[in-house]
């Protein structure tokens, strides 16, 4: 499967997009990928378009809904988990109906003029530019998680640079229009053949569609607007994330060329394993062994807690695999997955003796055909046979 795109990149806006700048790219990408425009294509043209209005439709979903917005801006596709997206196994809709829908009528999908052809070039096309983003990882222990943390993270990423101001030139005057293609970014070829004239329009090999050309480059950056930093940011990572999650920190990736927009920090979070206690969501668990007289008498043992330990009382005659839960010892649920916080677990194993002495095997021999001592659900002791069973 390929990998999806970031949802921004689709629509072709920015991450400080609008809300009505995220409905106006919706529109132009529903105008040119809808499959009603393109009945009379080829199979891979149709295959193309039913792809790409899938993936734009998508991603004005979440991005036109303010809460998965801000998911989205903040864990990026891992805050889309078990969110449902746009379902066409009715069809895709008609294209007249979808964009009455976004701008309360007065749509007609044949009103629209220029559909799949080129428009005049009147003019350079104004390309947006956008940083690389930048992967990297953090290790949290179990006590970080349950309390959220800030960490330092230190990266390497292109910076403005400071020289230039990330205009590629010291001096305004350096930066001169393409005398290739007249500061258009595009050259047009004229091909005659039998069926007629075609004009086509292609990157001008010269200034590569910028439409400006440098003629006295900065010389601390080459022209290229960019230098390389190391350098050292914060990051909150909030309570309650789990193993895998990627955190998304806006405009802390790489500087784009020209002053375009940043690139984002994408942070995997690692959960380093605790000796003691192990996690699901945000429940955490814990085993430990007692003696077999313990859990016929009773005892108290000392369960690690993620803010201490604490002593639980065991009751006489508990039976191995029992659960005691302590309520609210689990961990809290990151923001935007829910709410509260789970509970901790502890999982009771009794210990049998291989060896016995003499005196010992006699004086359980004694008891083993008392009533205590045998088996028996349907008394007081159901409860928490059922209640083993039920868990396990």
């Amino acid at each position: 499967m390929a990998e999806k795109r970031d949802y921004y990149e689709v629509l072709g806006v920015a991450k400080t997009a609008s809300a009505d700048e995220i409905k106006l790219a919706y529109r132009k990408a529903a105008m040119k990928w809808h499959p009603d425009r393109w009945v009379d294509g080829t199979d891979q043209e149709k295959k193309t378009a039913e792809e790409n209005f899938k993936e734009a439709s998508e991603a004005y979903s979440v991005l036109s809904d303010p809460q998965k917005k801000s998911r989205y801006d903040q864990f990026g596709f891992a805050g889309m988990d078990g969110q449902p997206g746009p379902d066409f196994s009715g069809g895709f809709g008609n294209l007249n109906d979808i964009l009455n829908d976004l701008f309360g009528g007065g749509f007609s999908f044949g009103g629209f003029g220029g559909f799949g052809g080129s428009s005049a070039r009147g003019g350079a096309q104004q390309r947006v530019y956008k940083g690389r983003d930048i992967r990297t990882r953090v290790r949290l222990t179990l006590d970080e998680i349950s309390k959220g943390v800030e960490k330092e993270i230190t990266i390497e990423r292109n910076r403005q640079c400071p020289d230039c101001g990330g205009k590629g030139a010291r001096n305004a005057a350096d930066i001169k229009t393409c005398p290739n293609c007249n500061g258009q970014g595009q050259v047009q070829q004229v091909v005659n053949s039998l069926f007629g004239r075609t004009i086509t329009y292609t990157t001008c090999p010269q200034c590569g569609g910028e439409g400006k050309v440098i003629s006295n480059p900065c010389h601390t950056c080459n022209g290229t607007g960019l230098v390389r930093k190391r350098e050292t940011i914060k990051v909150k990572i909030p309570a309650g994330v789990e193993n895998g999650m990627q955190l998304t920190i806006r405009g802390e990736g790489h500087a784009a060329p020209h002053n375009g927009t940043n690139g984002d920090l994408l942070v995997l979070i690692e959960e380093i394993g605790d000796s003691n206690l192990k996690r699901d969501g945000k429940n955490l668990f814990y085993s430990t062994t007692i003696s077999v007289t313990d859990a016929i008498l009773g005892c108290e043992i000392t369960v690690p807690c993620l803010d201490g330990s604490y002593k639980v009382k065991i009751d006489p005659g508990t039976q191995s695999g029992s659960v005691v839960k302590l309520r609210g010892k689990g961990l809290p649920a990151v923001q935007g997955y829910g709410s509260g916080t789970g509970d901790l677990f502890v999982k009771i194993l009794v210990w049998i003796p291989k060896k016995l002495s003499r005196s010992e095997k006699e004086a359980l021999e004694n008891m083993r055909g008392s009533k205590s001592f045998t088996p028996d659900p349907s008394r007081e002791d159901k409860a928490v046979f059922d209640k083993i069973k039920d868990i396990f």
